[in-house]
């Protein structure tokens, strides 16, 4: 009796069987991708603020950066303070006017408005074709983008007439935005700072011991009658 003999490799028993891996997700996995999101957000805030120290870095006027801060009180004499008071045109014809006056605009956390100022003030010197390409980018990625870091307050009209042209920026581009600013700077800002505690005591007239008029003390005396009467002392 022969005995026949079938192979069937397909079912080699013997053969190592494949294992099945399961991976529990957990929240960390989960959040992979947000957390992504937010750290390439993260990286264009950065790269914004960056720009944005660049910019106050390379744009100055009368080489005064309304990021820099000196102590103003000791360096401005109380006559020259008093001039700044005569019209907003006058404090920013001077260097020491402008690094008060952007002192007073961070307390209100309103700097970028003269920061902007002077940023166009330097770019409207730039004869360099390249330079004012890359000067206006900086600018408008810095203040006048939806997105900006320190966006200034623009109507539509002006923001959109600056992102038509912002490609091929012309030295004037900024004019109409920069004229938004100085007239809020002049009638709102302005006249408090005029109030403000920092100008008050760059004029002497805020501070222990510092104020610009003393009031007389008065002594009594007597006349020949006896009576007595007053008399200012020479204090």
């Amino acid at each position: 009796m022969v005995a026949l003999l079938f192979l069937f490799p397909q079912f080699n028993y013997t053969a190592p069987k494949e294992e099945v891996h399961f991976k529990i997700l957990g929240p960390e996995d989960l959040q992979a991708p947000t957390m992504k999101d937010n750290s390439s957000r993260q990286k264009d805030k950065e790269r914004k603020s960056r720009l944005s120290l660049f910019l106050t870095k390379s744009g100055s006027h009368e080489n005064v950066s309304p990021n820099k801060k000196t102590n103003t009180t000791t360096n401005i004499s109380p006559e020259t303070a008093l001039q700044w008071s005569d019209s907003f045109e006058e404090l920013l014809k001077h260097s020491d006017g402008v690094e008060s006056f952007s002192q007073f605009l961070r307390t209100e956390f309103s700097e970028e408005n003269i920061e902007f100022w002077l940023a166009c003030e330097e770019y409207k010197t730039i004869d360099s074709d390249t330079k004012r390409l890359s000067k206006a980018k900086c600018i408008y990625t810095v203040y006048i983008d939806s997105d900006a870091p320190k966006e200034i307050n623009i109507d539509y009209n002006t923001k959109a007439a600056i992102q038509k042209v912002i490609a091929k920026p012309t030295q004037s581009c900024f004019e109409d935005a920069q004229l938004i600013v100085y007239s809020l700077m002049k009638k709102d800002s302005y006249p408090r700072f005029l109030h403000s505690d920092i100008y008050l005591r760059l004029t002497r007239r805020k501070g222990p011991g510092s104020n610009m008029f003393r009031r007389r003390s008065r002594s009594c005396v007597f006349n020949d009658r006896g009576e007595a009467t007053t008399k200012p002392s020479a204090w």
